[in-house]
């Protein structure tokens, strides 16, 4: 199980962006988490794209029909094992400490949750 599982929902978003995204999440200097990719069946194919960074944390799964970012999202939350799920967009990009700080401030502080 890892401490952080970070969900994104994924629909024809361009490689471009997605390349930006995804290395700030596997760059972050807070390594314990699971990457679970939920594709809204986008009409771009995804799976090789991101087989290309070999990395374990990587989970890609693809939906058979398009339902919204919400319901993509909640697919995700849903197949997360970690103690606690970061939600990033396909088009973001994570500063290098995020996950580091967000964990750290969530461990110092159980009474908080959002």
């Amino acid at each position: 199980m890892s401490k952080i599982s970070v969900v994104m929902a994924l629909y024809n978003t361009p490689f471009e962006y997605l390349q930006k995204t995804v290395e700030s999440i596997l760059n972050q200097t807070f390594q314990d988490f699971e990457f679970i990719i939920i594709d809204d069946a986008s009409t771009l194919e995804y799976k090789e794209f991101f087989e290309q960074f070999n990395d374990e944390r990587i989970k890609y799964f693809k939906l058979e029909k398009n339902s919204g970012p919400g319901v993509a999202r909640n697919e995700g939350i849903k197949k997360a094992t970690g103690e606690y799920v970061a939600i990033v967009d396909s088009d973001d990009v994570y500063l290098p400490k995020r996950l580091e700080a967000q964990a750290h401030f969530f461990d110092k502080n159980p009474d908080i949750s959002l």
